[in-house]
């Protein structure tokens, strides 16, 4: 399938304070899912960035890099508050599933073992994998999967057989596609999305470019690969 890409208006896992004035700056570019962390504007202006996000027809995404229950039912209730329609990462919390699927929310918790700063997922590929079915069995939309992160072997290669295992739909790669290599290889795995952020403020595609050059070179980038795995 092809994967989409999920723009998160964040840097360091923290969302930028001038998130609004990016997306208004790149909203017109093709790309439908838009995200932002839980953490780097108050909740007004996350308020107000998710609202700019469904006026302009696009689809809001909040993702956590939170591991303790408390931390995610608050992250929960903030998604609600803001209306977002995914929400993904943190660890597994039968609460928060089921309140954000209550709300109408697509629910993709990290699989595997995560943890650290920066967040580093670790174990052998049958613990992550265990883990990513586990998930899904406990009800879970699909899993958000910290494949650049891996420290226990090939990354690619993990998200091959998670993917496998799971189906594409339900799966999200997260962290550090950050050049044309790593977007190919999204397009070989078939993930149901991506999620590209700090790549785009520090013009890795365009150096010296905007957060929008950077995107708008990321969008042409995908589509030609999309247009080859047709």
């Amino acid at each position: 399938m092809k994967p989409q890409i999920v723009v998160m208006l964040t840097h360091n896992d923290v969302t930028v304070t001038n998130a609004r004035d990016c997306f208004r700056d790149a909203a017109d570019l093709p790309v439908q899912y838009w995200g932002f962390k839980d953490v780097g504007l108050d909740t007004p202006e996350m308020e107000k960035l998710v609202g700019d996000f469904k006026e302009a027809g696009k689809t809001p995404v909040l993702e956590v890099v939170n591991f303790d229950e408390k931390d995610l039912l608050e992250a929960a209730a903030l998604a609600v508050d803001c209306g977002v329609e995914y929400f993904t990462g943190g660890v597994f919390s039968q609460a928060v599933m089921e309140r954000v699927q209550a709300a109408g929310m697509k629910y993709y918790p990290f699989c595997g073992a995560v943890g650290g700063s920066p967040i580093e997922l670790t174990g052998s590929p049958e613990d992550v994998l265990g883990d990513a079915a586990r998930l899904r069995e406990l009800g879970a939309d699909g899993v958000d999967l910290v494949a650049y992160r891996y420290a226990g072997g090939d990354p690619i290669q993990l998200a091959k057989v998670v993917e496998y295992q799971l189906g594409g739909e339900n799966l999200i790669i997260a962290g550090s596609i950050n050049s044309v290599d790593r977007i190919q290889r999204m397009h070989e795995i078939g993930p149901f999305g991506y999620t590209m952020g700090g790549a785009l403020f520090e013009g890795v595609f365009v150096p010296g470019g905007s957060f929008r050059d950077n995107l708008e070179h990321v969008v042409n980038i995908d589509a030609a690969m999309n247009g080859r795995d047709r």
